[in-house]
């Protein structure tokens, strides 16, 4: 058999246009930051002949050279950007891999794997490289460290229960008479009203770390905001669950 000939860039980019997945329930900042960056990763990776698998591992890379920045060097102004273009970087490039494996012909379950594996991972050690440079690298008030403390509680919860919702959802697909309203597809207000929710709006705030004042206070409003999300979620999620 002839293998299919390779497409350029270009064709690659709009390949990718046309197959994104829905936009129900996105943030703002990934509905139309991440995922169109991720989409340009996503072809230059497809350019490079990379696998997903590799561009994972990529994104990882950054990832956690950006938490590492956040728990172990004194802050500044050039590394408060530093870190925050590794985190945004290491965000994109995590929406390329799924994008590229889409483009080259589906993902892969150890692919699927390794990508939650990763995102666990830096879910799980985000908050705590912020509580490590608090308590470390300033001389904030100890009561001020339940706040990056209590963000890892709802980060972690948030992320393990969204991931068991979409296995549930895949188990019980078609055995309910339940039908989800809508048509794939959310409104730009939805949208904006739940970027505090993003994990790309974070690494974006990251390059305030510099400033103690501005970073603390928009830090702690995204936990609260994120803290009464998670309230909300979390009734509306038991309900549809339970009609299963």
């Amino acid at each position: 058999m002839v293998p299919a000939p390779r497409m350029s860039f270009g064709d690659a980019l709009a390949a990718l246009r046309s197959r994104q997945k829905t936009s129900k329930g996105a943030p703002a900042y990934g509905r139309y930051v991440n995922r169109p960056l991720g989409r340009l990763f996503a072809a230059t990776a497809y350019a490079l002949r990379l696998s997903p698998n590799q561009v994972t591992a990529i994104s990882a890379a950054f990832t956690f050279s950006g938490i590492a920045v956040i728990a172990l060097v004194d802050p500044t102004l050039l590394s408060a950007i530093a870190c925050s273009m590794l985190l945004v970087v290491g965000y994109a490039l995590d929406a390329a891999d799924g994008q590229l494996a889409s483009l080259i012909g589906g993902g892969s379950v150890v692919g699927e794997w390794l990508d939650h594996v990763v995102d666990a991972a830096k879910i799980s050690t985000i908050h705590l490289a912020v509580l490590l440079n608090w308590h470390e690298l300033s001389d904030r008030p100890d009561a001020l460290l339940l706040v990056p403390i209590g963000f890892q509680i709802v980060a972690s919860v948030m992320f393990f229960t969204v991931i068991l919702n979409d296995q549930l959802r895949r188990a019980h697909r078609g055995t309910t008479d339940m039908v989800l309203a809508g048509d794939g597809r959310s409104s730009t207000g939805y949208s904006l009203a739940v970027i505090p929710t993003d994990y790309g709006l974070l690494c974006v705030v990251f390059v305030l770390l510099a400033s103690e004042t501005f970073f603390d206070i928009v830090y702690t409003g995204l936990f609260a905001a994120n803290a009464a999300f998670l309230l909300l979620a979390l009734a509306k999620w038991y309900r549809e669950m339970r009609a299963y």
